[in-house]
């Protein structure tokens, strides 16, 4: 059973970029349960996201459990999401901070820093349903534009 959950676990965070995500260097996001992993480093000198920014970017969400996109910017008619740090769940808020813009970072969500035991239903986020997001900084208000 271990061995069947890493394997599905490797492939869905594969499915949402086309780097493979054993390459991937995973570490935890300082106070919370999220794990984070830079895909795409910022360039040098970018500007960071901290706390209080208005920060613009492409994000793409998957359902742990099941494997399910239930949200991207990137599909057509979609637009770009931009919000205020604090606004957002708390694992994609905290495992954002001192993300660079132009850098692309993923994000594994356990429940608790999701939407937790009532889920997103509408959705598609079950009860306790764990998250994976991928995250592409494009621009922080006051800070600097897109790279």
């Amino acid at each position: 059973m271990v061995a069947f959950r890493l394997v599905t676990l490797a492939s869905i965070l594969g499915a949402l970029t086309t780097s493979n995500a054993t390459e991937l260097q995973w570490e935890p996001v300082p106070g919370i349960n999220t794990l984070k992993a830079t895909v795409v480093p910022p360039p040098s000198g970018a500007p960071v996201v901290s706390k209080g920014d208005t920060i613009t970017v492409h994000a793409t969400g998957i359902v742990k459990e099941s494997g399910k996109k239930f949200w991207s910017t990137k599909d057509p008619g979609q637009k770009a999401f931009t919000y205020t740090t604090g606004s957002v769940i708390k694992g994609w808020n905290l495992g954002l901070m001192g993300a660079g813009v132009g850098e692309t970072r993923k994000l594994d969500i356990p429940a608790a820093e999701g939407y937790g035991a009532r889920g997103f239903p509408a959705w598609g986020i079950p009860p306790n349903g764990g998250l994976f997001f991928e995250i592409e900084v494009l621009s922080i208000m006051g800070k600097g534009g897109e790279f």
